[in-house]
């Protein structure tokens, strides 16, 4: 009888203390409706939508997992959303016109570009003040840390630069040309490499980050489509570091390229002017926004083919993934 009440009351405390596994969920950032839009990466059906600041477009996901930043580029603030609850709880001081930014890898501080001021404002999370202000080169937009937190960089649109600035002293210390109007940036998993879009020049630039030199240039050519609508934008890069995906914005294509060989294996039709992408947390799945059409394309990464096609709002910008714990 006292093995049996015992076996019965570690089952009830083990049921009760089990932890809840959240759902995976997505959120896209759509910038001419003013909100975002939630997906349930199970069902991969639009969930919720929540009303945040004016033309919100750059978003990711904080380190813990518990709240989500996002760019309300037209606030002039970085809104800070609490993933539990899905409400605002806060902002950040951002400069105005925030577009894009990224997380150094303690999580403590954002890097963010100031369009209109040519400036990147770095920000104290826990504090959320202003740590400093460098001047950068015209139409800041892209924005990296690199893996070991030492180095940010961030890309100018008018100048074609790819500025390198130290994160500990917050000095400018090097500049790389690269081809016309500079979108995004994104390290390789073990830092060794920059990538950077170029929207105008239709290519993107792998950079060696000892040498701040370019290793080569990407072209791409898909199939059907005129080479002036090839305009790079986003990048993503597996974990693993085998291959890197990049968003061709209005060719409607994402480019599949090896990381290896640095050549396009693969082309993915998805909607109309894909812009940004994230990766969900097994990376078994990759999300693009479509602009134009106003959707997200999910992608099936192993397979390399476009699962489903999922409605959202007005012109989605940004996407972040919030992984089930």
């Amino acid at each position: 009888m006292t093995v049996t009440r015992t076996l019965l009351t570690l089952a009830f405390i083990s049921l009760f203390a089990a932890p809840t596994v959240a759902k995976e969920l997505a959120y896209v950032a759509n910038e001419k409706d003013d909100t975002l839009s939630v997906i349930d990466m199970d069902t991969m059906e639009v969930v919720n939508t929540i009303d945040v600041g004016d033309r919100p477009r750059g978003i990711e996901v904080s380190k813990d997992g518990t709240k989500l930043y996002i760019c309300a580029s037209e606030s002039d603030t970085v809104q800070v959303l609490d993933l539990t609850t899905n409400t605002l709880v806060g902002e950040l001081p951002s400069g105005e016109d925030p577009e894009l930014f990224a997380l150094h890898p303690d999580g403590k501080r954002l890097y963010i570009a100031n369009e209109d001021d040519a400036l990147m404002t770095v920000v104290d999370i826990p504090s959320a003040s202003v740590v400093t202000q460098v001047e950068v080169g015209v139409e800041p937009e892209g924005v990296a840390v690199s893996p070991d937190g030492k180095m940010a960089i961030i890309t100018s649109e008018t100048s074609n630069m790819v500025h390198w600035i130290e994160t500990d002293t917050h000095t400018m210390v090097n500049n790389t040309l690269v081809d016309t109007r500079p979108r995004y940036a994104e390290f390789t998993p073990d830092g060794k490499q920059l990538w950077v879009s170029a929207e105008i020049g239709g290519t993107v630039s792998v950079i060696d980050t000892d040498t701040k030199a370019i290793t080569k240039k990407i072209n791409f050519a898909p199939k059907g489509v005129h080479k002036d609508k090839v305009q790079p934008v986003g990048v993503r890069i597996t974990a693993d570091g085998s291959t890197a995906f990049v968003a061709l914005g209005p060719a409607n294509h994402v480019a599949v390229v090896n990381t290896d060989t640095l050549e396009v294996e693969d082309y993915l039709l998805v909607g109309r002017r894909v812009w940004q992408m994230a990766f969900n947390g097994a990376q078994d799945k990759l999300l693009a926004t479509n602009g134009v059409s106003g959707d997200v394309s999910i992608i099936d990464v192993p397979n390399r083919k476009v699962l489903k096609t999922v409605k959202v709002g007005r012109y989605p910008w940004g996407v972040a993934v919030q992984e089930a714990n």
